[in-house]
Formats: structure tokens, C-alpha cells, sequence
């Protein structure tokens, strides 16, 4: 962390022991990302009724590069849980903003459209052709949404390009329907 931990109580007296095991969670988060610039955690106990017995809420607010990443959690009766899932869901979320940053969020391809210029209905297999004029395999089995005995030479298709045994194929073709 560039900045000092900030420890906040509100409405109670909290023990040095409680303090030490905030500190050593807050660097432990440094793990999952080590570009946090600040972190500040809030325990306090809301006011209550009188019927209900204390609650602890335990929320932290961490300063990254570009955002403010906030924890709030539910509040519990034992203030060891309360601080274990505040840091818990810190972690969740140092590591899904990491995540993002590195790109490694899945992002689905949109699928090429191709016109079929071949068709091998003996053999089980025929070949599309794509706007960019290449030319790609496909098998009987890789057609999604149209029985292939019916498919004809000229319709419009929607596929999934992968490299084969002997160069690209489709591993999905889908027929757009008109």
C-alpha cells in the first residue's frame, strides 16, 4: 500500500488485537493487487434497539488506480466474522478488478458470416467461402441448425473458425434463416 491503513471506530473502543488483525488482512491484500494507494476500514456498531443485541459492520474503502473500490458488508454479532467477511469480499474484489485490468474477462467473439460454395452431401462435409475470399472446412456434424442433407450451394451462414488437422475449419456453422 503507497498510503498508511486508516482504522476508523465509531461507537465503540476497539482492541489493539482487533486493530493488529485489520492491519495484517489490509496487507495481505496486497497479494491479489499491489497497486492499492489506500485503504480505510470503518467498524462500528449502528445504533440499536433495545431488544437486539450488538451488531458490528465492518466496511472498507480502497483507492486504486482510476477507482474506489467499496466493501460493505451485512452486519454480524461477532465482530472476528464481521472483519473476516468485509476482508474476504475485499479480496473478491481486488482480484475481479485485476481481472479486468489484465483483459482476462472473457469476451465472446461475434461470430464471421460466410456463403457455403461447396457441398459434399455423400462425403459429409463442404466448404464456405468468407467475405475476404478464404476458403473454410466444414463437417456434417458442425452444422448447428439446419439438417445438412438440405443445406444448397449459395445460403448464408453464420460460423465459428478454429484450426484443423489441415487448416481452418468451422466448428459451428449455424444457417441464417431469410
Amino acid at each position: 500500500m503507497k498510503l498508511e491503513l486508516q482504522i476508523t471506530a465509531r461507537n465503540l473502543d476497539l482492541p489493539g488485537a482487533f486493530r493488529e488483525d485489520i492491519r495484517e488482512k489490509a496487507e495481505k491484500l496486497d497479494k491479489f493487487y499491489d497497486k492499492v494507494m489506500r485503504c480505510r476500514v470503518v467498524v462500528e456498531v449502528p445504533h440499536r434497539h433495545s431488544h437486539e443485541g450488538i451488531m458490528y459492520d465492518v466496511h472498507i474503502y480502497m483507492t486504486v488506480p482510476g477507482a474506489e473500490l467499496v466493501v460493505k458488508r451485512e452486519p454480524h454479532e461477532d465482530l472476528n466474522v464481521a472483519i473476516r467477511n468485509a476482508f474476504d469480499a475485499a479480496r473478491r474484489k481486488l482480484e475481479d478488478f485485476a481481472r479486468r485490468l489484465r483483459s482476462d474477462v472473457k469476451l465472446h467473439e461475434e461470430t464471421a458470416q460466410a456463403r457455403i460454395t461447396k457441398l459434399f452431401c455423400d462425403k459429409g462435409y463442404g466448404f464456405l467461402i468468407t467475405p475476404d475470399n478464404r476458403e473454410i472446412y466444414f463437417h456434417e456434424h458442425s452444422v448447428l441448425n439446419y439438417d445438412f442433407k438440405h443445406l444448397k450451394v449459395g445460403m448464408e451462414v453464420r460460423f465459428v473458425e478454429e484450426q484443423g488437422e489441415k487448416g481452418p475449419q468451422a466448428s459451428s456453422v449455424t444457417v441464417i434463416e431469410t
